[in-house]
């Protein structure tokens, strides 16, 4: 069984009912996720053997937090415990032309303030196939960034595949520090996931690509690509491909590049999106595995962007589909009928 490592922050997710705005709201629903927890869920409904590392107070919250995840076959012993709070976002869904909001309470988080003495990285490594992270993580604060770093070169050292999603975030960090840092943690990073804008603000490289007005065919991509590789010498890049008609109709398609050849997947057309927060952390996921089960890159997306689709269906920021009914969603079969 694949091991597959993931570090980064947990947060309480805290949203209006339905597609209530936050100035209407009275209660909120209360979700668990983040961007390499996300990953983490998934590859363990996959099958997986599946380890997420991050620090989370020792209260009750931080325990919340915890079982959300071991709920779903999460190995969480990695955890370390302690420091002040628990991140939190406010996630407003979207509706038709209204788009999705997101607000950020998370400054000062125990995984912000974390140390390098609270993780033994290399023991961590020790017996992992596939080491994840998010560009989330570093732009959390420097101490989250140094330890990004110390994390990886655990997962080299221990010949571990390590695989970024550069997921930039406006809200933040600016370009010139996302560049600063996530450049030279490229170094360690074998397979490269991001879109159109990651790939600019983090990397510097430009793709001919407007999401704003739905132009992400992908040629725009394949000169990019090559760049990239020739750069930082990346087995692997991969970037999702969203056509944003509105909040609730989406076009879902995705590009991998091996070095020798570009795949193009299957395109989906979702409508009516459920909650797409956790979309890209589905595909990563898919990927993950696919490289993992398959080692062949056109199936290993093919599974990913499938996966994917399918999370825009379900609310929260896990993706709770099995490996089977991906399977079956990638191999022709998305008429919705009822399974009796």
């Amino acid at each position: 069984m694949p091991r597959v490592v993931t570090f980064g922050e947990i947060m309480l997710r805290l949203s209006p009912k339905g597609v209530s705005r936050f100035v209407q709201a009275d209660q909120f629903d209360i979700i668990y996720g983040g961007g390499e927890a996300n990953v983490a869920v998934s590859c363990s409904n996959y099958g997986d053997e599946s380890c997420f590392v991050t620090k989370l107070p020792d209260h009750e919250i931080g325990q919340a937090a915890i079982n959300a995840l071991r709920k779903y076959g999460v190995e969480t012993g990695s955890i370390a415990r302690g420091g002040n709070r628990i991140g939190i976002y406010y996630c407003e869904n979207g509706s038709d032309m209204r788009p999705s909001k997101v607000i950020y309470d998370r400054t000062g988080s125990s995984i912000a303030e974390a140390e390098p003495e609270d993780f033994d990285f290399d023991a961590i490594m020790k017996d992992a196939d596939w080491f994840h992270w998010t560009g989330i993580t570093p732009a959390i604060s420097d101490k989250a960034a140094e330890l990004v770093k110390l994390a990886c070169q655990a997962a080299r050292r221990n010949n571990v595949i390590v695989s970024c999603d550069l997921n930039y975030r406006k809200k933040l960090w600016t370009p010139e520090k996302a560049q600063m840092i996530m450049r030279p943690l490229m170094e360690y990073t074998d397979v490269c996931i991001s879109n159109e804008e990651d790939a600019e603000k983090c990397l510097g490289f430009k793709p001919d690509a407007d999401i704003e007005k739905g132009n992400t065919t992908a040629d725009g991509y394949y000169t990019i690509f090559k760049e990239m590789k020739e750069m930082f010498r990346f087995k692997l890049i991969a970037s999702t491909l969203r056509e944003s008609h509105t909040a609730s109709r989406n076009g879902w398609k995705a590009l991998v590049y091996d070095g020798n050849e570009f795949y193009e997947s299957r395109h989906y057309d979702i409508d009516p999106i459920t909650d797409r927060v956790g979309g890209g952390d589905s595909f990563a996921a898919g990927l993950i595995h696919g490289m993992l089960k398959w080692n062949d890159p056109k199936q290993a997306l093919e599974f990913a962007v499938a996966a994917s689709a399918l999370k825009h269906t379900i609310p929260g920021d896990f993706n709770a589909v099995s490996e089977k009914e991906v399977l079956t969603l990638a191999e022709g079969s998305a008429n919705g009928r009822v399974q009796r």
